[in-house]
């Protein structure tokens, strides 16, 4: 409801909080403090959210590469910096550099919520319902026998044959084929 009240479009992603939320805090009872306190805990929670994400590098370069946890984590903070700081700079001072309609943030953006998502979901359906066994995912899914696992013919046939062919569809209509 804030979104429409201030006269924005919902759409805009991730983004409104900055955008929305600052406006409704404002109108409220000590809103200022209530605003900085929530951005210092929304900060918190990007720092522990982009501490688990980097783990897992970390633990590849070090299983991989025999490289010591330190240096893994240096090196993997340093690769995350790169790439953070060109993705603020093509707001900036390097928004004329594009690829055709992206700039670097664009390309990003781009691969991960389009390409990259979408392909991992197929590829993970696919692996499910034609790789392994049938018995070996209800195995899992009922942790070992334990859980009851209802339905577990509809999920398989929503697994084998609706969910590729529905995941499929979303990325051929999100890269603009269809």
């Amino acid at each position: 409801p804030a979104v429409f009240a201030f006269g924005l479009y919902p759409g805009e992603g991730p983004g409104l909080v900055f955008h929305v939320l600052p406006q409704v805090f404002m109108q409220m009872p000590g809103g200022y403090f209530i605003a900085i306190l929530f951005f210092v805990l929304l900060a918190i929670a990007a720092l522990t959210s982009a501490i688990s994400i980097l783990e897992v590098v970390v633990a590849f370069l070090m299983e991989e590469f025999k490289l010591a946890r330190k240096k893994a984590t240096i090196m993997a903070s340093a690769a995350a910096l790169f790439v953070g700081v060109f993705s603020t700079l093509s707001f900036g001072v390097l928004s004329q550099y594009t690829i055709g309609e992206f700039n670097f943030f664009g390309i990003l953006d781009f691969t991960a919520s389009k390409v990259m998502l979408p392909l991992g979901g197929l590829l993970i359906v696919i692996f499910l319902g034609w790789v392994m066994k049938a018995a070996d995912v209800k195995d899992e899914l009922s942790n070992g026998g334990v859980l009851k696992v209802q339905l577990f013919s509809v999920f398989w046939f929503i697994i084998r044959f609706i969910a590729p062919i529905a995941i499929a569809l979303i990325f051929l209509n999100s890269i603009g084929l269809i």
